[in-house]
């Protein structure tokens, strides 16, 4: 997925260590700038595109650590993947790595097969974050623009149909003190169906009714595409013979006599206007003209914004997907989590926004194994403590991914604290009671029953009732203590759901 024209920066104050990386990457496609030193590196950085930084530890002047920390302090610069290269491994230097925002280690003497891995894989994790990043930017902006014009207005639950009503109100007639309105409109909007799709829109009894046309007047007044504004009073309407009468007669037919009227014409959506209480003008033209491009263009930014709402759903889920990558895990285990933090927090009394949110952000859960060695991901037993002790780092590779975004809030808070436990057992900071976010204490159990679900190397898939009893009653690994109290009541009380949803999304 990565670019072939992606920017490698390599920072080493030895010039064979950076042409050797320059000999690993050009034949790939990749761009590579060399820098000798920590300040040649961060004036290169604000220079050029950099997508990936490979960053010797050992430097004079300004070591390694110190030019990851200013990276990573710049807001331009932070999500900017870099590796630390040293001849050293021991965990002392690896600790003052992560503490600087290193994202990945590479030790000398390189080995190629490894880089060109290491840099595919921060490739794609840089280009997803920016997918994710761009994709919420550009929602953002298209409804601060579309807020200024309409307060009201939701794009990813924007109704045509809901608009025209609104729009309707603002243009009828709704009592004899409004002789500048008009009394009827019929309006054309297309139907998914593709039928013919016009209303008659009339005020009865004080309330606005809405009654199906079958008619379609568009061809007895123009024949040419893109929106047309026309306008006429009874004596032009008289005068004038031809195609428009075979409308005016039509309109007759249905009992809608026709004393002045204006019309929007267009593909997309039609309005006629009839019957004011006076002669119309072109004023009363442009405000048709102005409030239907108004509904038209809120309706264009509504599907520009949901598409980009998409594209940040896609983008999330495929990130959730690059995290499992290496996971033994398969099958939709991502997607039940999903729905079993929804049902949860459905119980709890959350709210639907809430709801909506840990659905779909509780698939990055695991996103920090994508740092994890797949050597250690697969293996046919259980871990060494040495190996134990880098599967527990992924809770802080995970937070570091999703980063600080507000729209990534819940995504990171479940990264980091999912594996924490209510009685203060867990990992990686020992978090207790209401110390972990809300959306960490849901994941806890519900990754916890998903886990017993499925088979493993070291394990078999336990039944429901199993499961249940384990997570209930205990087991010595698995104890009641380990959950919310008011999380793990709602699994009780609803266990039969959290089966159904195994059931259903099994793969």
């Amino acid at each position: 997925m990565e670019s072939k024209q992606a920017w490698i920066l390599c920072v080493d104050d030895e010039a064979i260590n950076v042409r050797l990386l320059e000999a690993i990457l050009e034949p790939q496609g990749y761009k590579v700038a060399g820098a000798a030193s920590g300040p040649e590196a961060l004036e290169l950085l604000q220079a050029l595109p950099i997508d990936l930084v490979f960053l010797d530890v050992m430097m004079p002047s300004m070591n390694g650590f110190e030019v990851c920390r200013r990276i990573k302090e710049d807001e331009r610069l932070r999500d900017i993947p870099v590796v630390m290269i040293t001849v050293l491994s021991d965990r002392e230097d690896r600790i003052l790595g992560i503490e600087a925002g290193a994202d990945d280690y590479l030790v000398k003497p390189f080995d190629r097969a490894e880089v060109l891995a290491r840099v595919r894989m921060l490739l794609k994790v840089k280009q997803l974050k920016d997918m994710l990043n761009s994709s919420y930017k550009t929602i953002l902006n298209l409804t601060d623009f579309a807020r200024q014009l309409v307060q009201t207005f939701d794009p990813l639950n924007f109704d045509l149909m809901d608009k025209i009503n609104n729009m309707v109100e603002q243009i009828i007639r709704q009592d004899d003190e409004m002789p500048g309105r008009p009394q009827t409109l019929l309006i054309y909007a297309p139907a998914d169906s593709g039928k013919n799709n016009w209303h008659r829109y009339e005020m009865v009894a004080c309330t606005l009714s809405r009654t199906p046309l079958a008619f379609d007047p568009r061809s007895d007044f123009y024949s040419r595409k893109g929106g047309e504004i026309f306008f006429y009073n009874q004596g032009e309407l008289a005068a004038r013979a031809g195609e428009k009468n075979v409308c005016l007669d039509k309109l007759e037919a249905l009992g809608i006599p026709v004393y002045n009227l204006v019309l929007y014409l267009s593909d997309t959506l039609c309005v006629l206007a009839l019957n004011y209480g006076r002669e119309v003008t072109r004023y009363d033209a442009s405000v048709i003209e102005n409030l239907v491009t108004q509904t038209l263009f809120l309706k264009s930014i509504a599907g520009q914004i949901s598409e980009t709402e998409e594209a940040f759903t896609y983008t999330v889920h495929a990130l959730a997907r690059a995290s499992e990558v290496n996971d033994e895990d398969t099958g939709n285990h991502i997607l039940r989590v999903g729905e079993y933090c929804a049902l949860i927090a459905g119980k709890l009394g959350l709210s639907d926004k809430f709801i909506s949110i840990i659905r779909l952000q509780a698939l990055m859960h695991d996103v920090g194994k994508i740092h994890i060695p797949p050597d250690i991901l697969k293996k046919p037993g259980k871990f060494s403590d040495q190996e134990f002790v880098q599967v527990k780092q992924h809770p802080l590779y995970g937070a570091k991914i999703l980063g600080s975004h507000s729209r990534l809030t819940m995504a990171a808070e479940i990264a980091m604290a999912h594996h924490e436990r209510w009685d203060g057992g867990g990992y990686p900071n020992r978090l207790a009671g209401e110390q972990i976010p809300l959306p960490a204490r849901l994941m806890n159990l519900a990754d916890q029953y998903d886990a017993l679900r499925n088979a493993r190397v070291y394990k078999p898939a336990f039944t429901h009732a199993a499961a249940c009893g384990i997570i209930i009653e205990g087991d010595g690994r698995t104890m009641p203590s380990h959950f919310d109290p008011q999380v793990l009541a709602v699994f009780k009380e609803n266990a039969s759901e959290f089966e159904a949803i195994y059931e259903r999304l099994k793969g």
